[in-house]
């Protein structure tokens, strides 16, 4: 989606078998510095991690393992003050010109003006599945953890605000409707990716809103991640078993998760590509009508 997302070359045939594992929260186990060198920092014995931005490059990090299915939890504290034209991104992605890929990215503002939450969703290359939202929180005065639940039901994203709801918010489910002809990403192991770089082109007000630069370095730090999920790997596939271990497997959002989301889209989303009827002239994707 982003220039700043490095795409490795693309996957051929995949010979391998999943593996349930739990993964928590040491970087220097299960991350890789992926670009900005010394900007990336892995701090108290690894649990924490921190990735700047200056005027010469940005930052990012890569898992060490490829998901194919999970509950992924990361604890994100945005750049604070004035982070306008600036992009904090944590993703899931496969590689290839049909990869497919699970975004969230925040996008920087004016200080004292609200962070943009970009959301999207890409399967077998197919993306333009944008949701935009405002968050309900300040995101830089702590650490909020946000969500991804990825199985072959559906993708539901979390955002989790302990002040708000110790269950935790979700903001958006994408269903798998394949039976309808719609793609959905199912075949492709992901990659989780975080980085900070600079979009002042069109982050903030459509570019309008400039990077002040006098404002550098900018921050963003993560910790406790933490994997439920199926790793790419030989071994046995335990992912088959339906055990309480990999209960996310067969989760969907009930009445209350719903509603939930209902009232997130209701009082805090600013954009929807199912609403966008200009820019899609010839109708809006067909998912779009099916949920």
């Amino acid at each position: 989606m982003t220039s700043q997302k490095v795409m490795p070359l693309a996957l051929g045939v995949i010979l391998v078998s999943l593996v349930m594992t739990a993964l928590a929260g040491n970087f220097y186990q299960d991350f890789e510095v992926l670009w900005g060198g010394y900007r990336t920092k892995m701090l108290e014995n690894g649990n924490l991690c921190t990735l700047s931005l200056d005027r010469a490059s940005g930052s990012g990090f890569k898992s060490k393992r490829q998901f194919l299915f999970g509950k992924i939890d990361m604890q994100l504290k945005l750049v604070p003050g004035n982070s306008a034209g600036t992009v904090t991104t944590y993703y899931l992605s496969s590689v290839g010109s049909t990869h497919d890929e699970i975004d969230f990215e925040f996008l920087g503002n004016t200080t004292g003006q609200p962070y943009v939450l970009h959301t999207n969703i890409y399967a077998q290359g197919q993306g333009n599945r944008e949701q935009q939202f405002y968050l309900w929180f300040d995101p830089t005065k702590d650490f909020h953890t946000y969500s991804i639940l990825w199985n072959p039901l559906s993708i539901v994203r979390v955002s989790f605000d302990d002040s708000f709801s110790v269950d935790g918010t979700p903001i958006r489910e994408f269903k798998n409707l394949e039976s309808k002809g719609i793609p959905y990403p199912k075949n492709q192991p992901m990659w989780l990716y975080s980085s900070l770089w600079d979009a002042e082109d069109w982050a903030t007000q459509g570019g309008r809103v400039k990077t002040d630069w006098s404002q550098a370095p900018f921050v963003a730090s993560f910790r406790n991640f933490n994997a439920q999920a199926c790793v790419v790997a030989s071994g046995i596939n335990s992912c088959n078993s339906r055990s309480s271990s990999n209960a996310w497997m067969y989760q969907s959002l009930d009445s209350s998760g719903q509603a939930k989301i209902k009232w997130v889209q209701k009082n805090y989303m600013i954009y929807n590509y199912c609403t966008d009827y200009n820019r899609f002239a010839q109708g809006v994707p067909r998912e779009c009508s099916l949920v």
